[in-house]
């Protein structure tokens, strides 16, 4: 009888650590970090919206569509230094946070603001790059809403989920923000007179007023969180060891002043 408890006890033990084994091993298994993942796969897949030039746009190079702009510059560098190289999944702004975190893109570099609403859903790097942000109205109209008051119950054009969407709802008073995919949309329906002005980062405010003689830039002005102003690199929440590579890219670029001629190139390389 004894013996008989005493194989139930052992047989019981041992089924215990095999258990536990496994669940060790798959516990190991999930946790492989980020760097591991991207470096099996041979692959850095970044996340972008590549209609904000000079962030990242599109443009014909020996006859063949391609995704430009200093935004691919950077994640380049970090492929680089992770001895990989990068895969563009090319979406509109606002699938960009769903796309980290159904683990269809290791980053997201598309001149996004890392606000406190994102910060819930993935992780940010250190900034990167700073710049204002812009009201863009057509030139016949720059005298007539220089300012945010003067555009009290307008039509504001606006990326959808931008920073810019929620500065025109909570600094245009009683604004009716119109919210599209893509900046080239919004730049259209202000063309097109469908909106009163429209709210734009300002090196992408700069080129289409560059570009379009009938655009003007709004003596308009904000009051801008620091958070408002500086675009960070996104990952997925947990990605310590990737956003350290990511960081320290980062702080070589501007270290070496590359990044703000990365943005000079780019520009040029939009009027081209």
């Amino acid at each position: 009888m004894k013996k008989g408890i005493l194989k139930t006890v052992l047989a019981t033990a041992l089924v215990g650590i095999m258990a536990f084994s496994v669940v060790g091993c798959s516990k190991k298994d999930s946790t492989t970090s980020a760097v591991d993942k991207i470096k099996k796969a041979g692959k850095l897949v970044l996340a972008t919206s590549a209609d904000y030039p000079p962030y990242e746009f599109h443009k014909s190079i020996n006859g063949k569509d391609t995704i430009v702009g200093f935004d691919i510059e950077i994640a380049n560098a970090i492929a680089k230094k992770l001895g990989v190289k990068v895969e563009i999944s090319d979406m509109k702004f606002d699938g960009l946070v769903a796309a980290l975190k159904t683990n269809k893109a290791d980053l997201v570099i598309a001149g996004m603001n890392p606000t406190a609403e994102r910060k819930q859903s993935v992780d940010f790097s250190n900034i990167y790059y700073t710049a204002t942000q812009y009201v863009v109205v057509r030139a016949e109209d720059k005298d007539k809403y220089n300012s945010l008051d003067a555009l009290k119950g307008q039509t504001i054009g606006v990326q959808k989920s931008s920073v810019q969407e929620g500065l025109a709802k909570d600094q245009i008073k009683d604004s009716k923000p119109n919210s599209v995919g893509r900046i080239p949309d919004v730049i259209l329906n202000l063309k097109n007179k469908k909106v009163e002005a429209a709210v734009v980062e300002g090196p992408v405010a700069k080129l289409y007023v560059q570009k379009n003689s009938d655009l003007a830039i709004s003596d308009a002005k904000f009051d801008l969180k620091a958070e408002e102003q500086g675009s960070a690199i996104a990952v997925a929440k947990g990605s310590d060891d990737l956003l350290k590579i990511i960081n320290d890219t980062i702080d070589e670029l501007k270290k070496d002043n590359k990044i703000d001629q990365l943005v000079v190139d780019a520009a040029n390389a939009v009027e081209q």
